[in-house]
């Protein structure tokens, strides 16, 4: 995809040590190499179980959202993971609103690029666009991972998987 951030653009290993902190593991493949547990197919993340593959050309949001699937699954799910995370849209939410902070720790990403990628890639938000629904309509994500206990209640990451 033309224009968003890709994995060989940023600190890989900022970005794998940040999965590691919720027992992600990156595998980064060859770029010629087909992405197992890909939902989407082409250059996007796969998952199949606690392992996260990714190639160089992978755009960033891709990586991060897939990871956020995992930590905000529940451990039934996660135990049996291998391509589709499923769950509902409340999760859906958390989901996109836990990669949106991670993107804010990252060094040379930040809010601001991963929301742009996030409406690129043609995720949808009811306000239009990722930034507007993160600042003004995402109280419900927010408070779904201070529920789940993957943000403390000052909103910081706890750096653990939904309990």
């Amino acid at each position: 995809m033309s224009g968003v951030l890709l994995l060989h653009e940023v600190d890989r290993v900022a970005v794998a040590a940040l999965l590691a902190r919720y027992s992600i593991h990156l595998r980064v493949l060859p770029t010629n190499v087909a992405i197992p547990g890909s939902y989407w197919g082409d250059s996007e993340a796969g998952l199949i179980g606690d392992e996260l593959y990714a190639r160089m050309d992978t755009p960033l949001h891709s990586v991060l959202h897939e990871a956020a699937h995992f930590v905000c699954m529940n451990g039934e799910r996660r135990a049996v993971l291998s391509q589709d995370a499923g769950g509902d849209d409340p999760e859906e939410n958390a989901v996109c609103y836990l990669q949106i902070l991670w993107a804010e720790v990252l060094p040379g990403v930040g809010r601001t690029r991963v929301c742009d990628d996030m409406n690129a890639w043609g995720y949808t938000f009811r306000l239009g666009c990722a930034a507007r629904w993160f600042e003004r309509d995402a109280a419900d994500a927010r408070d779904w991972l201070l529920r789940h206990a993957v943000l403390d209640s000052h909103g910081r990451l706890t750096h653990q998987c939904r309990l």
